[in-house]
């Protein structure tokens, strides 16, 4: 017997269409166990939520993406919970596929591949494995270890409401689990993530708050060379895009200490220096399927 499926979708119900085409993608998967789908309305009344032909609550927590998620998670009475963003689309055996690897593996906390989507292009972002640990997401943030791919025992994990402005919530909470166990990981893409319109691209004070939250989180991201400079280009280039030279240029040195060759210094350095804009930057890489 398949196990039961809630999935949550929260939304600020500021882009309805999106909206829609996730739900439908869901409730389109070929999957032969119970699913639920819970939309959480983040910030307006589930009346203004329309078009969806499934259960539409409020977020009765703290505002933002953790605590509509968490409403979403305490609303359900599944076996497993599976989140998706409302700008992203499951493609068609993504929930039976991952089950089933979980299922296999005995697993607690399933991902996959993704499709990232920027404009008229799609690059396709796999991991190289099957099990994805602590140690890996450390190194990296493996962006294809992403919300809307998540699957996992209900009551297992909540995301921690206490993250600045809901960034990094989704990392911490695939780490957190991946020191429980190590991720089950299907390495083909079962979803598709839209970036244009993202709701976080360019809050750079929110995004520093939230790398600076991860590092007090989990101190093994500053004893990992290659984490270590990841990050600290990460907060460099948030902090040139802010204009914040002296910020921008104490953190770059911080990330070539950890690791010379970290290539978002220079990055960041020309961004500082205004011979490219943070925007630009971006823009550039979200074409390759990138982030900073």
């Amino acid at each position: 017997m398949s196990p039961s499926v809630g999935v949550v979708i929260p939304t600020r119900g500021d882009r309805p269409a999106l909206l829609r085409q996730a739900v439908d993608a869901v409730l389109r998967q070929d999957y032969p166990g119970e699913l639920h789908v819970v939309v959480v309305a983040d910030g307006r009344s589930p009346h203004d939520v329309t078009g969806v032909p499934v259960r539409v609550l409020p977020n009765t927590l703290t505002p933002g993406l953790p605590g509509a998620r968490n409403t979403g998670i305490a609303a359900c009475d599944t076996d497993l919970i599976a989140f998706c963003d409302d700008d992203d689309l499951w493609l068609p055996g993504k929930l039976a596929t991952q089950v089933r690897a979980l299922t296999e593996a005995g697993g607690e906390f399933a991902s996959c591949a993704i499709e990232v989507e920027h404009g008229r292009r799609r690059v396709t972002r796999l991991a190289g494995t099957t099990s994805v640990t602590a140690a890996d997401l450390v190194r990296s943030r493996m962006m294809m270890v992403h919300s809307s791919t998540f699957l996992f025992s209900r009551g297992l994990l909540w995301p921690d409401e206490s993250a600045p402005g809901g960034q990094n919530e989704d990392w911490d909470l695939a780490l957190r689990a991946a020191k429980r166990r190590p991720l089950v990981h299907v390495d083909q893409p079962l979803v598709l993530v839209r970036w244009a319109g993202s709701h976080y691209a360019v809050r750079w004070t929110d995004r520093i708050a939230g790398l600076e939250w991860m590092l007090a989180r989990h101190p093994e991201l500053a004893a990992d060379p290659r984490g270590a400079a990841r990050i600290r280009g990460q907060l460099a280039f948030c902090h040139a895009a802010l204009g914040e030279r002296r910020a921008a240029l104490r953190w770059a040195l911080r990330a070539l200490g950890a690791r010379v060759l970290e290539p978002r210094v220079p990055i960041a350095l020309a961004v500082a220096a205004g011979v490219v804009t943070a925007p630009t930057v971006v823009a550039a890489l979200q074409q390759r399927g990138h982030g900073i």
